[in-house]
C-alpha cells in the first residue's frame, strides 16, 4: 500500500508542479499582455479544479484495473480524466466557470512541454522502430498542415476577408 500511496503523491506533486507553471505562464503572459486573461481567485479556484479532476482520473483509472473488461482496463487515464470532468461540469456550472478562469494558452506551454520531456526520454524506443514510421509521420504533418490551412481559407472566405 506504501508504493501505491507513493504513487499518488508523485503524480500530486508532478500535477501541482504543473499548475504552478500554469499559473507562472498566465503571469508572464498578463505581464506581456495586459488585456489578456488576468490572474484572480477564480484562476486558482480553477486550477485547483484542474488538480482535483488530474487526481480524480488517476484514481478512477487505477480502480479500474480491476475490472474484468478489457476495454476498460486499457482506457486511458486522460480518458478517466476528461470523463471525470465532463461529469463535474456538468454536475455544477461552478466548475466551468472556474476553469475557464484559466488562460488555455497558459495550460497548453506546460503540457507541451510534459510531453516533448515524455517523448525525449523515449528516443531509445523510438530509434527501434521502422524508418517507415518516419514516411508515415511525414504525410500525416504535411495532411494536418494542409488540412488546417485550407480550412482557415475556407473560414477566411465564407467570413470575407
Amino acid at each position: 500500500m506504501a508504493t501505491g500511496m507513493n504513487k499518488y503523491v508523485k503524480y500530486g506533486l508532478v500535477l501541482l508542479l504543473s499548475i504552478g507553471l500554469i499559473l507562472f505562464t498566465q503571469e508572464i503572459k498578463l505581464l506581456k499582455n495586459p488585456e489578456s486573461t488576468p490572474v484572480t481567485a477564480m484562476t486558482l479556484y480553477g486550477l485547483v479544479t484542474l488538480w482535483a479532476f488530474s487526481m480524480i482520473g488517476i484514481f478512477v483509472s487505477d480502480l479500474m484495473q480491476h475490472v474484468r473488461v478489457k476495454f476498460i482496463r486499457d482506457f486511458p487515464i486522460l480518458g478517466w480524466v476528461s470523463l471525470t470532468s465532463l461529469v463535474f461540469c456538468l454536475a455544477s456550472d461552478f466548475f466551468v466557470q472556474a476553469v475557464s478562469a484559466v488562460d488555455f494558452l497558459s495550460i497548453t506551454t506546460p503540457i507541451l512541454t510534459f510531453a516533448g520531456i515524455s517523448v525525449a526520454n523515449r528516443l531509445v524506443d523510438l530509434r527501434k522502430t521502422s524508418w517507415k514510421i518516419a514516411i508515415v509521420a511525414i504525410f500525416v504533418f504535411t495532411g494536418t498542415y494542409v488540412g488546417s490551412a485550407l480550412l482557415a481559407q475556407l473560414g477566411l472566405f465564407l467570413a470575407g476577408n
